[in-house]
């Protein structure tokens, strides 16, 4: 039987090239809407989020719509703090389930909780028992944090998604084309992240991350599922350190 991979990887990279022309030719809202400051002062643009989200989601969600789920709920939740929080300092979970308690629903929380619900529902769509369901929840939300939490200079998230996605281009099947999925949308935003025109924000980022998710979620077992759920948890209590590594410029 023929691999479907090349087509998911095409599928996605052209969708997220495609929804990036557009974004950058109409530019909803105004252009202004779309442009932050990067840490070297330079005006880039979030284009590459929505651009990503769309590759990975008409690309994975083809393949399985349970991926498609969770990839479309990282984006538009991710796409709610890029906007609603973009003036907020606080930053990780600690700060912002503090503010939940003291009674603010931050943008944070909103992400938070939307993910980890649409990661435990697309976990219970793609595993058969009850606990490797809830594996598969915290893998899929924890991947869609971890590659947030790298995003903390030009490239480094879609870096990071094409490091852990190319070996699961490997496998036939499912897992093997949300893989190539991530891979596609990563690879047609990578360029122009790197040269600082646009950056992923917490759309792309979270959208690449959820879909990587996926990929593990449908290519291993409860031993590999124990194993990717305890990773992405230990990156999430060491948020911090995750993110000073990324930005060490051994990286670029």
């Amino acid at each position: 039987m023929r691999s479907r991979r090349p087509t998911a990887l095409v599928l996605a990279a052209g969708a997220a090239r495609a929804g990036v022309a557009v974004l950058r030719a109409t530019a909803p809202g105004g252009a202004t809407r779309w442009q932050r400051t990067n840490h070297t002062g330079r005006t880039v643009t979030l284009y590459a989020g929505p651009g990503a989200t769309l590759g990975t989601l008409l690309a994975a969600g083809r393949s399985r719509p349970a991926a498609g789920l969770a990839i479309l709920v990282a984006g538009v939740c991710g796409a709610y703090d890029d906007i609603a929080g973009a003036d907020d300092p606080r930053r990780g979970f600690r700060a912002h389930l503090t503010a939940l308690r003291d009674g603010d629903v931050t943008s944070g929380a909103v992400k938070l909780f939307g993910i980890s619900a649409a990661g435990l529902v697309a976990g219970a769509l793609l595993k058969e028992r009850a606990l490797d369901k809830a594996l598969a929840g915290v893998v899929i939300a924890g991947t869609a944090h971890l590659v947030n939490l790298v995003d903390v200079r030009p490239g480094r998230a879609a870096c990071a998604a094409l490091a852990l996605a190319l070996p699961g281009m490997l496998r036939e099947g499912p897992a093997g084309e949300v893989a190539a999925a991530t891979v596609g949308a990563a690879l047609a935003v990578l360029p122009d992240d790197l040269a600082e025109r646009t950056m992923l924000g917490d759309t792309g980022a979270h959208a690449l991350g959820a879909a990587l998710g996926c990929a593990a979620v449908l290519a291993v077992g409860r031993a590999g599922l124990v194993a990717h759920a305890a990773a992405v948890v230990a990156a999430a209590v060491h948020g911090d350190r995750v993110s000073e590594v990324a930005r060490s410029p051994v990286w670029g």
